[in-house]
């Protein structure tokens, strides 16, 4: 793969729309769906979410918890889904959240980022406060590859913000160091790059250019959480069109278990979503 993930995304979004659908077949989705909160239930919702979703979306992004709650089990059905994922053509993003330091992140990056590996996806998120150069042997593998990786900048959720907003001792805001590490890692590149950040569409823009990254946007936040497609729209003004992934998932279960309801709220999400971007 000669282009990178970001450019490839781009690609993608830009045809489709920038709708995200998130596969997160909780305890309670799956009971909602009626079935047993079973590995069979987790399938049953992870495999029709991912049916509703080719053809009509570019990406989707399985939150790993909800599969890692039955062990092995579950990750033969994260592998399953991710396998069936990118034989559809989809981009697929895990939503594992990983981040050490040393050996431990060459493991993460094995895999998550190797093709030998049943769980490699095309990009995975990253939690930076181990320290962004301790996420090094992750960046590395990403780069060799041409995957993406999306390192946690503001996130959605309010407990984040007290930690995120906290200054170093050089006096620069949390989110914005981690922001300025991550985009430095791209400051070669004359398109997207591989290297990406999650900022939350219920935040407030924050205090540094957006446009710095010159990576993608992964965007939770997004309906369930209270955000909606207008505030996404004024987070991002003046970024790469193309550069923006925003993700929804409650929002388009709650619509389950019907296949039928849940592509018909997909594409309502989806058209929404890129009437603004």
């Amino acid at each position: 793969m000669d282009e990178t993930f970001g450019e490839r995304l781009r690609a993608r979004l830009l045809d489709a729309g920038p709708l995200c659908v998130g596969v997160d077949p909780s305890r309670e989705v799956v009971r909602a769906w009626e079935r047993e909160d079973t590995v069979e239930g987790l399938e049953y919702v992870a495999l029709t979410t991912l049916e509703a979703t080719v053809g009509e979306a570019a990406v989707i992004k399985c939150q790993v918890a909800f599969f890692e709650r039955f062990a092995s089990r579950g990750f033969r059905v994260l592998e399953r889904v991710i396998s069936e994922a990118h034989a559809a053509g989809l981009i697929v993003i895990a939503d594992a959240k990983r981040g050490d330091v040393g050996s431990t992140n060459e493991g993460y990056a094995q895999a998550w980022l190797e093709d030998e590996s049943p769980l490699c996806v095309d990009a995975v998120t990253l939690s930076p406060f181990l320290g962004v150069g301790a996420l090094a042997p992750i960046f590395q593998r990403a780069d060799a590859t041409n995957r993406g990786l999306f390192v946690l900048v503001a996130t959605s959720n309010p407990e984040g913000r007290t930690l995120q907003s906290a200054r170093s001792a050089q006096h620069e805001r949390v989110e914005s160091m981690v922001f300025r590490e991550v985009a430095e890692r791209n400051a070669d590149r004359d398109t997207l790059g591989n290297f990406g950040v999650v900022l939350g569409a219920t935040r407030e823009r924050p205090d540094f250019d957006l446009r710095a990254l010159r990576g993608p946007f992964l965007v939770p936040g997004v309906g369930a959480q209270g955000a909606n497609p207008t505030d996404v729209a004024r987070l991002f003004e003046g970024c790469v069109e193309g550069s923006v992934t925003i993700n929804v998932a409650r929002a388009i279960l709650a619509a389950g278990p019907e296949p039928r309801a849940v592509r018909d709220a997909l594409r309502r999400w989806r058209d929404e979503l890129r009437d603004v971007l």
